[in-house]
């Protein structure tokens, strides 16, 4: 009898457990159930500018040989780490390679295994002018044909991912005059911008679809008058939001009166002279920033403004390295990087922050060149200062990018890490150099 009471238990304790554990689990496919139909509903309005939402811009890319696709595989772990430091929005930059098509996939299904995994994508469709990346003079006058086949693939992606895709941004830097291989003029971008908007009307794009153009802040009207034209000023009506670029980090060379060390800073510590100067850069990104906004007050618009990209370089042999400008390592990075996402998320700005990681095909024949070194990640998967709080925290655990754990640049030794750090130049030393 007593065997046949333990076994009565044990069959009574297994149906508990199981009845306990098919709630639980109704439980859980219903609360997940509940955060896809929550997400799914959220559009470029509700992510941009929420500091819940941090964007990124993101290149997948790990060989210097720019026709090596990354792998499905590849991007699902980029994506996992990207998630894991609360970034949800993502920035690419042209359809016509497989690379953002993959990335789409990779959230599909990533979204797929786990429904509670959240990514959204911010989508580049490139734009060239007549004769751009070839032998032949670029017409700044005329558009490339391929502009159009960019503009469909575009699109068709939208439309089979419209619960990732939630902007399309046409064009890159595609109307900066120094962009001298391949620059538009505004009317270029404003046709592509006007047919989006023309294919939300007729239901052909989701009418919750954002479309913009992403370019530098002069390009958007903060600079010299000269951009100041009538197609500009159409465009900034037809765009849902202006995504604008500055670069603090490049004008420590071609802009440096920000930069260099002021008279009143010269017997200041190392430490502090670098501290100030970079909340200098930060000033300079803020002072790019309302000029655009400026602009768009001048034409009594009133629209969200977004940073599409800035960001800071950890290594550079040229301008601005040892015998350049000298704004070139870990430590700046992490204080500009924490500069701006501390502004931006505090006035509801969405900064996409270039860039998650570093990829070597951008410099291809010059290694230490700065292009090369924008990531908040190396190519071998190790976190820069900037994340190395994330680190210890615990954020990366699991994660692995090419079968590296994520760890530590320098070893995680911040002395060894300081001895790389250089001082910005005095006034006097800049006027020397140039």
């Amino acid at each position: 009898m007593k065997h046949v009471k333990n076994s009565i238990r044990t069959i009574i304790y297994i149906l508990l457990m199981a009845s306990v554990f098919s709630c639980k689990n109704k439980t859980t496919k219903e609360n997940k159930t509940d955060i896809v139909k929550e997400t799914s509903d959220l559009s470029a309005k509700d992510i941009l500018g929420n500091p819940d939402y941090l964007a990124i811009s993101y290149g997948g890319y790990r060989h210097v040989d720019h026709d090596i696709e990354p792998t499905l595989d590849e991007l699902k772990e980029d994506m996992k780490i990207l998630e894991a430091m609360g970034v949800k929005i993502l920035r690419t930059y042209k359809v016509h390679l497989p690379h953002a098509s993959n990335v789409l996939k990779a959230i599909s299904e990533l979204k797929k295994e786990d429904p509670s995994f959240e990514m959204y994508v911010m989508l580049g469709a490139w734009i060239d002018c007549k004769n751009a990346w070839t032998d032949l003079e670029p017409d700044h006058t005329q558009e490339s044909e391929r502009n159009a086949v960019e503009i469909e693939e575009a699109v068709r992606l939208a439309n089979l991912y419209p619960d990732i895709v939630k902007v399309i941004a046409v064009g890159n830097e595609a109307m900066v005059n120094w962009a001298t291989s391949y620059y538009v003029q505004p009317w270029v971008i404003l046709k592509w911008v006007n047919h989006l908007q023309d294919l939300k009307k007729s239901n052909k794009l989701p009418k919750d679809l954002w479309i913009t153009s992403s370019d530098d802040f002069s390009s958007w009207g903060g600079g010299d008058a000269s951009y100041h034209t009538e197609d500009l000023e159409k465009l900034v009506r037809a765009v849902d939001y202006i995504s604008m670029h500055t670069y603090p980090y490049h004008n420590t060379h071609y802009n440096p009166a920000f930069w260099s060390i002021p008279e009143e800073e010269v017997k200041l510590s190392d430490k502090e002279k670098i501290d100030t100067a970079m909340s200098r850069a930060l000033e300079f990104a803020k002072s790019q920033y309302d000029s655009v906004s400026n602009y768009l007050k001048s034409l009594g618009v009133d629209k969200p403004i977004h940073i599409g990209e800035t960001g800071w370089a950890t290594i550079s042999n040229g301008h601005y390295g040892i015998n350049g400008s000298k704004a070139t390592d870990e430590y700046k990075e992490a204080l500009y990087y924490n500069h701006m996402r501390n502004w931006t998320n505090a006035e509801g700005v969405s900064c996409f922050y270039f860039e998650g990681f570093d990829e070597q095909w951008k410099d291809a024949k010059n290694p230490k060149g700065s292009e090369n070194h924008f990531g908040l990640i190396t190519l071998k998967g190790q976190a820069k200062y900037a994340l190395w709080n994330l680190v210890d925290d615990g954020t990366f655990n699991g994660l692995t990018r090419d079968g590296n754990p994520i760890t530590k640049t320098y070893d995680g030794n911040i002395d060894a890490l300081m001895q790389d750090v250089m001082v910005p130049p005095t006034k006097e030393e800049i006027v020397q150099h140039n």
